[in-house]
């Protein structure tokens, strides 16, 4: 349909999906033609072996079994590296490895048990608690805008302009 030169909206109708997965699909699988006018084509046959070569590297489920909590702790607590660095690190190694977000729920359920790796962590696990509630404003006797004197809408005085005084790098306003 790409190559009658249907647009995407009609192709993502046909086919069942929204227009962005067809975009998306068209952009990570088309091809460029040409060495100096370079255009893109989508080729149906390429576009489904890029798609089964990416699916292949995740057909094995990577497991948190003892071995890789062992590497994990090891480099939490000794080497005191984040969740992120130890994920690069082992992609780099070659090794398999959990999602970021799994070496997290580790550091929160050894916690849980009363345990001490997240002590290691940089950020402790600290979360920034919202304060439910809240007031709008902790302005005490704050006077609404609506409120000021008519005197101000005339601009006159010196303190009636309003305008931005926060001051930024190299004294620049």
């Amino acid at each position: 349909m790409v190559q009658f030169g249907e647009s995407q909206s009609t192709i993502a109708k046909y086919v069942g999906v929204s227009q962005p997965t067809i975009s998306k699909e068209l952009s990570r699988n088309s091809m460029i033609k040409g060495k100096y006018k370079k255009k893109r084509y989508y080729a149906p046959k390429k576009a489904q072996w890029k798609a089964d070569s990416r699916k292949h590297r995740f057909v094995l489920p990577r497991k948190f079994d003892k071995e890789m909590a062992h590497y994990v702790y090891e480099r939490l607590v000794y080497h005191e590296w984040s969740p992120e660095q130890i994920v690069g690190t082992a992609k780099t190694e070659g090794r398999d490895m959990v999602s970021v977000e799994r070496i997290y729920q580790y550091i929160r359920m050894d916690r849980a048990a009363n345990g001490n790796v997240y002590k290691h962590c940089r950020h402790k696990l600290k979360h920034r608690r919202r304060v439910l509630n809240a007031s709008a404003s902790n302005i005490p006797n704050r006077v609404s805008i609506h409120s000021r004197p008519s005197e101000v809408e005339k601009r006159e005085r010196v303190g009636d302009w309003e305008m931005d005084l926060i001051q930024g790098i190299n004294g620049t306003f």
